[in-house]
């Protein structure tokens, strides 16, 4: 199974452009053990830093959107080992648990912190990259999130017949006060661990998130001593780590009034409210409905500038940054149902393009290959 597991992730699923965006990203609706699932992706920065990927078989869905940042580094490395060290360890303790997912976060971060430590001589900004990690599972009628940073798992259920967005995630933001007190009161010492810059709350006057995979000069304080990272990086004098990999995990059994989560990187949710989201997802045809949300909220980002999406599209990526970040969305239905037969639901997954600008360049190249042929 793990070979299953690990091959159809390391490479991207095909999928089509949308809405004439060359820079949005989409796939089919498919089936998973429960239900369907839609994911979508736009590009704004020069690399995608975002990375998105389902893995589906009879018995388990997991979901995982990581939003990178310094660089896509960080994002793709949990991208190919995340799933694999999940997988080992359910496997090890029969089955998918808290402490088998707080275990496969614990390997993905000493795993890429030792990369980034045989890197440094040639590559010490590798230091600086780090990921914001949303991970989900379902199996036997559970539900498991846990996450690292500010992307964000919502749940769309219904109430007495009306509908409700329930946030599964917990977002390890500065701009929220439980965790600005959180951080200082890991840093009692340092009056500077949290600082207010041009109307942001950033850690060290850096970052926003206060736990991820990565960004292991804030973490390793032996790093500020590193003469090659003094010389090449961003030294922070640090007594003890700025932040964590430490993720927060919930668990929940489904029940029938429970109809689809939404999973996404942070580029959706500075756009969209939580409601405004399931309303959307509620309201459209399951086709496509990933897209749906990803165009949703870059109509409200282009709004904000005065301007039509429209036009906003035509911006090339890098400068589409100063208007919108990159957006991944998973959304998953739970339909409430297994398969008869578990052959039915293929083993396997999707792993959306690492980079949609490169994805797109292929794509032109071929078209051109083709044309001179034929």
């Amino acid at each position: 199974m793990l070979r299953a597991l690990v091959r159809p992730l390391e490479r991207w699923c095909p999928g089509s452009r949308a809405s004439g965006d060359n820079l949005l990203w989409q796939s089919e609706l498919r089936p998973h053990a429960g239900g369907e699932y839609s994911i979508a992706v736009v590009q704004a920065n020069s690399r995608l830093e975002d990375q998105s990927q389902v893995f589906t078989s009879s018995s388990a869905t997991y979901v995982g959107v990581y939003d990178g940042h310094g660089g896509p580094e960080a994002s793709r490395f949990v991208n190919r080992h995340l799933f694999p060290h999940i997988h080992k360890f359910a496997k090890e303790e029969g089955g998918i648990s808290p402490d088998v997912i707080k275990r496969a976060f614990k390997e993905t971060e000493e795993d890429f912190c030792h990369m980034v430590q045989r890197s440094l001589p040639l590559k010490p900004q590798m230091a600086t990259v780090g990921t914001c990690c949303l991970f989900g599972a379902i199996t036997n009628g559970t539900l498991y999130v846990a996450n690292l940073g500010d992307s964000r798992a919502v749940l769309g259920r219904v109430v007495s017949g009306v509908a409700v967005a329930e946030r599964l995630s917990t977002d390890h933001n500065v701009a929220v006060e439980e965790v600005r007190k959180e951080v200082k009161a890991l840093n009692p010492d340092d009056s500077q661990i949290v600082m207010y810059i041009r109307g942001v709350w950033r850690i060290k006057g850096i970052i926003q998130v206060s736990r991820s995979i990565g960004d292991v000069y804030l973490k390793k304080p032996e790093f500020y001593r590193d003469p090659v990272f003094q010389q090449h990086g961003n030294p922070i004098p640090l007594r003890r780590p700025a932040m964590t990999a430490e993720p927060s995990i919930i668990v929940r059994k489904l029940k029938p009034q429970d109809l689809f989560i939404i999973f996404a990187s942070d580029g959706l949710w500075e756009h969209l409210s939580d409601e405004a989201a399931v309303e959307i997802v509620l309201k459209h045809p399951r086709a496509g409905i990933a897209r749906r949300l990803v165009r949703a909220a870059l109509e409200e980002a282009a709004k904000k500038r005065e301007m039509r999406y429209g036009d906003m599209k035509k911006i090339a990526r890098g400068v589409r940054r100063h208007f919108h970040d990159d957006i991944s969305v998973v959304v998953v239905y739970l339909d409430q149902h297994k398969p008869k037969n578990g052959k039915l639901i293929q083993q396997g997954g999707i792993t959306a393009p690492s980079d949609i600008y490169s994805l797109r360049s292929d794509e032109a190249k071929q078209r051109q290959l083709l044309n001179v042929l034929y």
